[in-house]
């Protein structure tokens, strides 16, 4: 069944700077794909070539680009966090993105819920190193407390052999897993996208 009333917007939280070429670029390009596949229209943003401000506040000052992106991912259904892996972390790219995101703990809607519940989010995790569960793990449950909803298998990810140096946009092919893991992270975000915008999540009194 093809979904045409779903937005999604990926962050790519690369370390270089476009052009360069990106194994996250790659990735996010091809997840992108699946998205305009099921009818979901989206766009990817290279977080680092904007300049986003330390911090835990919604809005950092003057220069700051954080309120314009966020602006974007409050207006997306669906939210996927695109990172390499550096000494068996994410970026420092995603690990701002997740602290601009805690402001969100203090924004509510108009009935009261965190703003950003009915949100979907997914990840996306490359390097030719070990890491990758572990910053899935990281990153879900950050994601998950500031209010997004992740999907059943809702992240992806690549590693390459341990102590050698191919990258995933250096692949002659993408591997059958991760094509297929790829085609489930964008099926069961879609599907959760449109069960919480027609069931959305209820409001629960302050005590």
């Amino acid at each position: 069944m093809r979904i045409t009333d779903q937005t999604v917007l990926l962050l790519n939280c690369t370390l270089k700077h476009a052009p360069e070429e990106s194994s996250c670029q790659l990735m996010a390009e091809q997840l992108l794909g699946g998205f305009a596949g099921r009818g979901a229209d989206g766009d990817i943003v290279r977080v680092v070539d904007l300049d986003v401000a330390p911090g835990v506040e919604a809005d950092m000052g003057e220069g700051d680009a954080w309120p314009a992106l966020r602006a974007r991912i409050l207006d997306a259904d669906i939210l996927v966090i695109i990172t390499p892996t550096w000494l068996g972390h994410m970026s420092s790219v995603a690990q701002r993105v997740l602290e601009r995101l805690d402001a969100e703990l203090s924004a509510f809607d108009d009935e009261g819920r965190p703003i950003l519940f009915g949100h979907v989010a997914a990840t996306a995790v490359l390097g030719n190193e070990d890491g990758a569960h572990k910053i899935t793990a990281d990153l879900h449950q950050a994601l998950n407390d500031v209010g997004f909803t992740v999907p059943a298998q809702g992240g992806t990810y690549w590693n390459g052999a341990a102590m050698e140096t191919t990258d995933y946009k250096d692949l002659g092919e993408t591997p059958p897993a991760v094509l297929q893991a790829n085609a489930t992270l964008v099926a069961n975000a879609v599907h959760l996208a449109r069960v919480l915008t027609e069931h959305p999540y209820p409001v629960v009194p302050s005590s």
